[in-house]
C-alpha cells in the first residue's frame, strides 16, 4: 500500500517527549516514526490523560475524527496507561478542579491535591485507579465495534499498559497488571493485535532514561515504540493481511 496513513487516538504519551509536550507533527514521536517507517504519514487524535472512554467520547463527538476516518488506512488506539494510574480523588472531581474560581482559589487547591496525591496513592495501595478495568475493556471493545461497523475492512492496533516510576504517584501501579490482562483477554477474542509496550519500552522508563517525570518517554523510547508499532502494522497494510492477534517479539 502507497503512503499508508496512520490514525492515532492516544494520551500524552503519543505527544510527551523528554522535556514536555510537542506538536502533533514533531518527528521524532513515535507515531511519526512509525508512519516514516511504512512510507505513509501520521494523523493524532489525544489529550493530557485520555483514557478509553475519552477515545469513545472522540468518535461519537468530534467531526474532526469523522473526516480522519475516511482517510485511514489503519486506527492506532494508543491509550489505557493513563486508565491504570492511582486516581484517589473520582475522575469527575480531580478533572473539575480546573473548574475551581476564583484563580487564586484554583491554584491553592490544585497545589494541596498534587502535594496529597502521592502519599493517597501510596495509603490507598493504587486505588481507585482512574479507570477501573473493566471499563476500560468496555470503551475499546464499543470503539472497535463502531469502527468496524463504519469501515469493516479497516485494521485495529491497541497496545498494553505503559510502566512509570513516576514520584506524583508515588511509584505505586498497582492496576496496570489486572488492566494490561484484561487487554490482552479482550484483544484476543475479537482480534485487535496489540503492542506489548512495557516490552518496548519498560527497560527505558523504568532505568530512568526518559522525561524527568518518570512516566513519559526520551527520544530512545519513541524511536523504539515507532519501529516496533510499524512492524506490527506492516503486515495488516499489505494486500495479504489481515487484523489478527500478534503473538512473540513486542507483540501480544
Amino acid at each position: 500500500m502507497a503512503s499508508p496513513r496512520l490514525l492515532v487516538f492516544g494520551d500524552s504519551l503519543s505527544f510527551h517527549g523528554p522535556d514536555g509536550g510537542h506538536p502533533a507533527d514533531e518527528p521524532r514521536l513515535w507515531l511519526n516514526v512509525a508512519a516514516r517507517e511504512l512510507g505513509g504519514s501520521a494523523d493524532l487524535v489525544a489529550g493530557f490523560g485520555w483514557t478509553a472512554r475519552d477515545v469513545w467520547w472522540s468518535l461519537i463527538g468530534d467531526p474532526r475524527v469523522w473526516t480522519d476516518l475516511h482517510r485511514a488506512d489503519v486506527v492506532v488506539l494508543a491509550v489505557g496507561s493513563m486508565d491504570t494510574l492511582p486516581s484517589p480523588l473520582p475522575t469527575y472531581l480531580r478533572t473539575g478542579l480546573r473548574y475551581v474560581r476564583p484563580d487564586g482559589l484554583r491554584r491553592v487547591v490544585r497545589k494541596t491535591y498534587l502535594a496529597a496525591q502521592p502519599r493517597l496513592a501510596v495509603a490507598l495501595r493504587g486505588r481507585p485507579a482512574v479507570l477501573p478495568a473493566r471499563l476500560t475493556v468496555r470503551y475499546l471493545d464499543t470503539a472497535v465495534t463502531a469502527l468496524r461497523v463504519l469501515r469493516p475492512e479497516l485494521p485495529i492496533i491497541g497496545w498494553l499498559p505503559s510502566v512509570h516510576r513516576a514520584a506524583s504517584y508515588g511509584y505505586v501501579h498497582t492496576a496496570r497488571a489486572a488492566a494490561a490482562a484484561a487487554i490482552a483477554g479482550w484483544a484476543g477474542r475479537v482480534g485487535v493485535p496489540l503492542l506489548d509496550l512495557p516490552a518496548v519500552v519498560g527497560q527505558h522508563v523504568l532505568g530512568g532514561h526518559g522525561n524527568p517525570d518518570g512516566m513519559h518517554w526520551g527520544w530512545a523510547g519513541h524511536e523504539a515504540v515507532g519501529t516496533a508499532m510499524a512492524a506490527l502494522a506492516a503486515p495488516l497494510l499489505s494486500p495479504a493481511g489481515a487484523p489478527s492477534p500478534a503473538s512473540g517479539g513486542s507483540g501480544t
